[in-house]
């Protein structure tokens, strides 16, 4: 047990929006078990909210991240390169879509929604990996967050459905690739949830009622059953793990 111990690691967290965010309770949990963190926030409007909990995280870097904005994911890097060296985790937990195409159904939404989409919410992590990788001179872990609709049909998940399955997808790739130099890459899958992210689907609150009707366990999960999930992922317990989507949903996905 004492193999999942994160002391002398270093991570990043991109995604954190507040304190119900997967980001922050995966980010709480490998704070408790040791390891110096890195946050970025999304922009100056987003930034008060953040920036608390990065100080009570202890993140000395703390620095803003617009995906969608060139040059800025490559500055986040800069920085690690310059502070730190290395880098032995990240974390992944950024998605995004136009509310009109993700609340239209597949063959409805424009190439201009669906390619925003893939690039936030696919793509920007192969683009962190790509970065990642020359600082993970002694191997690491890079994980993202995906949902069960990547894998089937979920009412009112629409377009999300096939940008995950894309993620999950790359994820596997990536495993394959990077598992020679000691790179490990993980999907985690939570079940439903009440984020702020997830209140963009139409209709959620019906998709939370039916998963926690349906569960096994008959529980929603929260922020903190991922974080320790996570920081397992991340610890060199989980060295011989790459290429998981990782169900953290009480069950659901062997009935849903």
């Amino acid at each position: 047990m004492t193999m999942l111990d994160l002391q002398g690691k270093r991570g990043l967290v991109v995604g954190i929006a507040n304190e119900h965010s997967i980001a922050y309770g995966c980010a709480k949990a490998f704070k408790e078990v040791g390891a110096d963190l890195a946050v970025t926030y999304l922009n100056e409007k987003a930034e008060p909210h953040v920036r608390p909990l990065a100080i009570r995280l202890g993140s000395d870097l703390i620095m803003p991240c617009d995906l969608r904005k060139p040059g800025e994911l490559e500055a986040v890097f800069d920085v690690i390169r310059e502070r730190w060296g290395k880098l032995d985790f990240l974390l992944h937990s950024v998605a995004f879509a136009p509310r009109e195409d993700l609340h239209a159904r597949v063959v409805d939404c424009s190439a201009e929604g669906f390619a925003l989409a893939m690039d936030v919410s696919c793509h920007s992590f192969i683009r962190m990996t790509k970065l990642a990788e020359p600082l993970m001179v002694e191997g690491g872990c890079l994980m993202t967050v995906t949902f069960f609709g990547a894998e089937k049909v979920v009412e009112h998940y629409n377009m999300m459905g096939p940008v995950k399955a894309a993620l999950e997808s790359s994820v596997r790739y990536m495993a394959a690739e990077l598992g020679g130099k000691g790179i490990r890459v993980h999907a985690l899958s939570p079940g439903a949830m009440a984020t702020r992210a997830a209140s963009g689907i139409d209709r959620f609150d019906e998709l939370l009622a039916r998963t926690a009707e349906r569960a096994p366990t008959h529980h929603l999960v929260t922020v903190d059953d991922i974080g320790p999930c996570a920081a397992f992922l991340a610890s060199d317990a989980a060295r011989q793990l790459t290429g998981l989507t990782l169900y953290i949903d009480g069950g659901y996905h062997i009935v849903g």
